[in-house]
Parts: C-alpha cells; sequence; structure tokens
C-alpha cells in the first residue's frame, strides 16, 4: 500500500470523528436535523482527499450517527452527495484551474449537492421508510440549504487558512519544502 494512501485513510478516520463529534452540535430547522460541521467535513474531505475517500468518509459517518443515534436515515445521502460533488468539483471538472476557482466551486458542489440532491433524494426515504407521509419532493431542499450554509462557511474559512499555510498539502507531500 502507499504512503499517500495510509495517509489519506489516516485523515479519512479523523473527518468521521470529527462528523460524528460535531454532530453533537446539531439544530432542528423546519422538519431536519442539521449538522453543519458535517458539511465542513465534506468539503474537508472533498478537497484533500477527492471524492471517492469522501464520499466513504461520509457514509461511514452517517453510519456511525445512526448507531448512535445522533443522525437520522436522511444522513446518508444529503451528505454523501454533497461529499461527492464537492470532490468532483474540485478534481474532477475544475482541474488544472486555479485553486481561487477551484475552492468555491468545491463550495457549491457541496451545496446544491447536499442541498438539491440530496434534499430531493431524501423525500423517498423519509416517505417510504420513515413513514414521513408529510414529506414532499422539495421538502427537505431549505432546510438542508440552511445546514449547508452555515457548514460551508465555516469549511470556506478553515480550507482557505489551510490552503493558505499550505498545512495539509505538505502532510500529503504536495509541497516541497524550501531550499535555505
Amino acid at each position: 500500500m502507499k504512503k499517500t494512501n495510509i495517509r489519506k485513510l489516516a485523515m479519512a478516520a479523523v473527518l468521521v470523528a470529527v462528523a460524528v463529534v460535531g454532530s453533537l452540535f446539531s439544530f432542528p430547522f423546519l422538519g431536519a436535523k442539521c449538522s453543519p460541521v458535517q458539511h465542513l467535513v465534506n468539503i474537508i474531505g472533498g478537497v484533500y482527499l477527492g471524492p471517492w475517500y469522501s464520499l466513504g468518509v461520509a457514509f461511514c459517518a452517517s453510519l456511525l450517527r445512526n448507531i448512535f443515534g445522533l443522525g437520522s436515515l436522511m444522513a446518508f445521502p444529503g451528505s454523501m452527495v454533497g461529499a461527492f460533488l464537492s470532490g468532483v468539483m474540485f478534481h474532477w471538472i475544475f482541474k488544472g484551474k486555479p485553486l481561487a476557482l477551484r475552492l468555491p466551486m468545491a463550495y457549491v458542489g457541496e451545496l446544491f449537492g447536499t442541498s438539491v440532491i440530496g434534499g430531493m433524494l431524501s423525500f423517498p426515504i423519509a416517505y417510504l421508510i420513515m413513514n414521513n407521509t408529510a414529506a414532499t419532493l422539495f421538502g427537505f431542499v431549505f432546510p438542508f440549504f440552511a445546514s449547508s450554509v452555515v457548514g460551508t462557511v465555516i469549511a470556506a474559512i478553515v480550507v482557505t487558512s489551510l490552503k493558505r499555510v499550505k498545512a495539509i498539502d505538505a502532510f500529503f507531500g504536495d509541497v516541497q519544502p524550501q531550499k535555505s
């Protein structure tokens, strides 16, 4: 196994732990349980680990949150789509573009993926599995968007700061040490 993969797995495990512990800080909003820390983790995972690892982090965090009673089944589509789309926007669609464009696109990927796509994918889960007869197709879009905005603003501050000081980039070996 490569060093990079071990480092990615270690960072993924830390992000899962942060997401699970961070879900203790959630708030109800229009029928959804909003966890802004999950969105922060989604963006950090999408930017530093890529779409597939970020998707895995979101799945593991959602699974653990449900096992511990800290989240609902709607955490799966809400977090997984946003995490994956954040990574896709940063690593695939805007690859080779300046960082000043790639980071905002990662934030947009999280916002759109979680709120619009994840919100719509939550409808069948709420209606069919959770027996929520009041659920509608677009009923979770706004609550998921509110949670995503809070997490994305925090992520923008954290990720921009981390990128500026090259903290995590050095961890992955993306940055060569300066010669003195």
